[in-house]
């Protein structure tokens, strides 16, 4: 069975004292409405489904430095992409750290206002776009000389086996969530991600 959808949300509410996880120190990240200013519509279009969502965000290449399960680079502008979205208390303060640690404040956690199941099917059915963009910026980034175009090949790696095996139970975790504001109860059937047949 797939793992039961974990909301976000109320850690991102309740984060205002959380420090930030690459300080050295205690500072505190401080309003989450300072720094997730990302907008749905600017968002990357190789972001996953769920709340967390980067939208042209920066190019200095920090956020793998400080969630690297969780974000990789475009190869275009560098701009940050949330590929696996966080499960824990302390993957959301990775990736708040590094949407605070964005000089554009250009990630957003609102992606539940926005998704709909029929939208998540739309960019399922697109998939294998994205595995073959992985594909081709692994290959060229695997060969750089530097050593975070080659750190962002292996979250790419990572990103491509996540999206052959385990993304697609937790988008129906979350298309679940979205349709009924609820985690999926043990033995309720959670939606197909296939486009329905055209009428």
């Amino acid at each position: 069975m797939a793992p039961v959808y974990w909301d976000p949300g109320p850690t991102v509410a309740a984060s205002t004292q959380l420090p930030v996880a690459n300080y050295d120190g205690d500072r505190p990240l401080g309003p989450p409405t300072n720094y997730l200013r990302g907008e749905w519509e600017r968002r990357d279009w190789r972001n996953v489904p769920g709340p967390f969502y980067g939208a042209a965000t920066d190019s200095c290449w920090m956020g793998r430095e400080i969630a690297p399960r969780h974000i990789v680079y475009e190869d275009e502008y560098g701009s940050e992409i949330v590929f696996r979205q966080p499960q824990d208390r302390q993957e959301v303060l990775l990736l708040l750290t590094a949407a605070w640690n964005d000089p554009f404040r250009a990630y957003a956690c609102d992606g539940d206002i926005h998704w709909t199941l029929a939208l998540i099917r739309e960019w399922w059915a697109g998939r294998e776009r994205i595995a073959a963009w992985i594909q081709a910026t692994c290959q060229r980034m695997a060969a750089s000389e530097r050593e975070d175009e080659r750190d962002n090949a292996s979250g790419l790696r990572d990103y491509a086996g996540y999206l052959s095996n385990g993304l697609e139970a937790y988008l129906r975790q979350y298309g679940f969530w979205l349709d009924h504001h609820r985690p999926a109860l043990p033995g309720e059937t959670l939606p197909d991600l296939r486009l329905p047949f055209p009428l």
